[in-house]
């Protein structure tokens, strides 16, 4: 694989990566998600997973990277999810 092509799948890693930070962070700070579905943060943690399964199969480190990251994030928005009261 040429590095253009590496350097491109880092940049959307990248990109992918940081969609939930400011999620995330809005979530921490107000201590709130209740407009968070539960729903949609299962059904992304399930997805990251397979993703992940995915990247670890064809050994491509921006998959690998890209749902790593987000299925940390996602995981600590469900966490958020349980652990914060509703308001």
């Amino acid at each position: 694989m040429n590095n253009y092509t590496e350097y491109i799948g880092y940049l959307g890693s990248l990109l992918t990566s940081i969609t939930f930070i400011p999620q995330v962070y809005k979530s921490w700070q107000s201590k709130s998600v209740g407009d968070l579905s539960v729903w949609m943060i299962l059904i992304v943690i399930t997805s990251t997973i397979v993703w992940l399964v995915y990247g670890f199969l064809i050994h491509s480190g921006p998959v690998i990277l890209a749902n790593f990251v987000v299925l940390a994030l996602s995981l600590l928005l469900f966490y958020f999810k349980l652990t914060f009261k509703k308001s």
